[in-house]
C-alpha cells in the first residue's frame, strides 16, 4: 500500500548525510518524498568529504554547517532552520558517529583514551547537545518526534565494535533521560532506532563488517533492513502515527535481536 503525505506541512533538520550510502541520505529522500520541508546538517570537515549539495539540490533543501559537538554551532543551526523553514520544527533526526580508535585500529583492551573521549562526544553526548539546544531554544512544535540512529552492540557485545559500543549505550540512554523531560513540557517524543548492519560508507568501515553482515541476514527471519527500510520507518517516528511512542530503543533488524540461532546457520555449522 503506497501512502503519501504522511509528513505534510512538517519542518525538520537532518543530520549527518554524507552520500547516497548514508542513512540519512535516504531519509532526506523518504521525508521529501512524503511532503516534509527541512535543512541539512553535517560537520564541515564530512561536508568537504561528501555529496550532500547534490541531496539539497534534490530536495529543495538547505546545507546549514555545524559540528554537533559546538553549541554555537548548534544554537545557530536551530535558529536559521527556523528562518529558513518558517517556522518551528516538528523533526529531528541524529544520524551522527565516529570512532578515531576503529579508525586506527586501536583494540578496546588498548584505548586511546583521548579519542575515547572523542567517541563518546561526536556519537553520544552531541545527541544530548542537539536535544538541550532544541529544549532551551524552544524550537520543536508540541508533539514533535526527534530520532536517533542506533545499534544493537549497545547490549550485546560485538568484539569490533569497539568504543563504538558504548557511545551507542550513552546514546540510548540520552533519549530515555531527555525522552521524559521533552516529553512532560512539550509532548515532544525521543527515541532511538537500532538498525540491522546496513552498508553505509561509515559501517563498512568496521573491521569484520562483511562477515557480520552476513551473519546478521542469516539469522534474522526477515533479513537484514535495508537503509531504505529504515528511512521508511523513520518517517513513521515523525509522523502523527507514533504519536504515543517515547523513550524507546527500537529495534528495526528484520527480527535479529529476538533471535537465538536460526535452522540456516545450524546447517552451515554442520557443514
Amino acid at each position: 500500500m503506497q501512502v503519501s503525505n504522511l509528513l505534510s506541512g512538517k519542518r525538520g533538520i537532518i543530520f549527518g548525510a554524507l552520500d547516497s550510502n548514508s542513512i540519512a541520505w535516504k531519509v532526506a529522500e523518504k521525508c521529501h518524498e512524503q511532503g516534509a520541508k527541512f535543512t541539512l546538517t553535517n560537520a564541515p570537515v564530512a561536508l568537504r568529504m561528501g555529496a550532500i549539495n547534490q541531496l539539497a539540490e534534490q530536495c529543495g533543501s538547505t546545507v546549514i554547517p555545524a559540528d554537533a559537538t559546538n553549541m554555537t554551532d548548534l544554537d545557530n543551526l536551530l535558529q536559521k532552520s527556523q528562518e529558513i523553514l518558517g517556522g518551528k520544527l516538528d523533526f529531528i533526526l541524529h544520524s551522527i558517529g565516529m570512532s578515531l580508535n576503529v579508525r586506527k585500529n586501536k583494540p578496546y583492551t588498548d584505548l586511546d583514551y583521548d579519542y575515547f573521549q572523542k567517541t563518546l562526544d561526536i556519537s553520544g553526548l552531541s545527541f544530548h547537545r542537539v536535544l538541550q539546544s532544541a529544549y532551551k531554544s524552544e524550537v520543536m512544535n508540541k508533539n514533535g518526534s526527534i530520532l536517533a540512529l542506533s545499534y544493537i552492540a549497545a547490549q550485546k557485545v560485538f568484539p569490533f565494535y569497539n568504543d563504538m559500543a558504548d557511545a551507542k549505550a550513552l546514546l540510548e540512554s540520552i533519549a530515555r533521560s531527555f525522552g521524559y523531560h521533552f516529553g512532560k513540557r512539550d509532548g515532544v517524543r525521543v527515541n532511538t532506532v537500532s538498525q540491522s548492519p546496513t552498508r553505509t560508507t561509515a559501517g563498512s568501515g568496521v573491521k569484520g563488517f562483511d562477515t557480520l553482515y552476513d551473519y546478521a541476514n542469516i539469522i534474522s527471519p526477515l533479513g537484514n533492513a535495508t537503509a531504505e527500510s529504515c528511512a521508511d520507518f523513520c518517517v513513521v517516528m515523525f509522523s502523527d502515527l507514533s504519536r504515543m511512542i517515547t523513550m524507546q530503543n527500537i529495534y528495526h533488524d528484520g527480527g535479529y535481536s529476538s533471535t537465538g540461532v536460526s535452522v540456516e546457520l545450524i546447517d552451515i555449522m554442520n557443514k
